[in-house]
């Protein structure tokens, strides 16, 4: 069982004050906070351990390398993959996608091959997807989600067509907080010789992971969100889709040999990683992923479920609320608007900063879902493993204040 007293200790920056009030911080959708063996592995790596890594031959380079290398077996057993040469490092889940959109996706696509995605994706599964629409002439098919929000995986099944031949979904809607039947999708998929990316940047920080189960063949996160360090992240591949890959960035690292007329790619995971990869920061995620293991992902599904209970109650009581996404099966992940709309979102957000409370408020990257909900902005309050009942109730009694200033 987890216990969230010494979990919150783990963090340094929870002791802060906000204007004399304990930071309620609720932003974890966005970003996360650290805890303190991720900054100190971090201020280790520059402080006494830092050197480039690969080819060189002295002691501080070989340091870095088993120690950046380390974290790929380390992904690889986070995510159930088969070999480590399946995980890429990227700078997150935006690389990530952009990478199988302009390696694996350009050059197997063509004009009028269907790309089916949901519009409730962020909008980093949803650009690179226009820059092929625009470059190559492939369609985007749009599902839409329920009344409730959820994204249900037999509408994307149905909708299905000859000429689909990319599936790209999020596993946990960063709007809505949707859990997605992903597993469910990829095995028909896979069945259909369809594509399937899936966007796991808010699923890997709440569930355990196994791509081999969901027969994925893209799965990409972030590690900024999973309580590692900024420009950290991975994308696990499929080997079986290596060959159909071509590299997305070139320069050091990713070749075999550079020639005036001739040049011949490194074998993957290194073919897709060109340059000074980001050392510090992909060996903070590894501190970051051991720290999650350390309390157990079985203890923080537990207890973040309680907390989810906890929080719809409380919340779902604030008659002034709308509330966007009410599906049963979802994470801890609150849109919300004032009725009657007497308060912009931003409006709201800078008034429970007031009392320490870190909301995010606006359209989350998530334009085409707010077009669909027919709004502009909403307030999300997004919870991770350190919050506790306290800043629940510190959330309500900050949304109770700012409805009474306009009621």
């Amino acid at each position: 069982m987890l216990d969230i007293n010494s979990v919150r200790k783990e963090f340094p920056i929870l002791k802060k004050k906000i204007r004399g009030k304990p930071l309620c911080y609720l932003d974890n959708g966005a970003s996360a906070q650290k805890p303190k063996v991720v900054i100190d592995t971090i201020s280790k790596g520059y402080q006494s351990e830092y050197a480039n890594v690969h080819r060189g031959l002295h002691f501080l380079s070989n340091l870095a390398t088993d120690k950046f290398e380390s974290v790929r077996d380390k992904i690889k057993n986070f995510l159930g993959a088969k070999d480590d040469k399946e995980i890429v490092f990227t700078s997150g889940s935006t690389e990530g996608i952009n990478l199988v959109a302009y390696s694996w996706a350009r050059n197997n696509l063509k004009k009028d091959d269907e790309i089916l995605l949901s519009i409730a994706e962020h909008h980093s599964n949803i650009v690179p997807w226009h820059f092929l629409r625009e470059k190559i002439g492939v369609k985007l098919k749009w599902i839409e989600p329920r009344e409730d929000g959820s994204i249900n995986a037999d509408d994307v099944i149905n909708s299905i067509g000859s000429d689909t031949k990319l599936i790209t979904i999020t596993h946990m809607s960063n709007v809505l907080g949707s859990v997605v039947d992903v597993k469910k999708i990829c095995r028909i998929a896979r069945n259909k010789q369809i594509v399937t990316l899936i966007d796991g940047s808010q699923s890997i920080v709440h569930m355990p992971i196994n791509v081999s189960e969901l027969c994925c063949d893209f799965f990409v996160f972030t590690g900024h969100k999973l309580y590692g360090p900024s420009a950290s992240g991975a994308i696990y591949i499929n080997q079986n889709r290596f060959d159909e890959m071509e590299p997305f960035l070139g320069g050091g690292s990713m070749i075999n040999f550079v020639g005036k007329e001739n040049i011949t790619y490194n074998k993957a995971p290194h073919k897709f990683e060109a340059g000074t990869p980001a050392i510090i920061p992909i060996i903070g995620l590894g501190a970051a992923i051991d720290f999650v293991l350390s309390i157990g992902q079985e203890n923080i599904v537990e207890y973040e479920n309680r907390l989810i209970k906890y929080a719809k109650d409380r919340l779902y009581n604030l008659d002034f609320l709308n509330f966007q996404g009410i599906s049963i099966d979802k994470g801890g992940i609150f849109s919300f608007t004032m009725k009657g709309n007497k308060l912009h979102p931003h409006d709201i957000a800078t008034i429970v900063d007031q009392n320490g409370v870190a909301v995010r408020a606006g359209h989350h990257c998530a334009q085409p879902l707010m077009d669909h909900l027919g709004l502009s902005a909403t307030c999300r309050a997004s919870l991770a493993l350190y919050n506790n009942e306290d800043d629940i109730d510190q959330l309500i009694d900050s949304l109770n204040f700012t409805s009474s200033l306009v009621s």
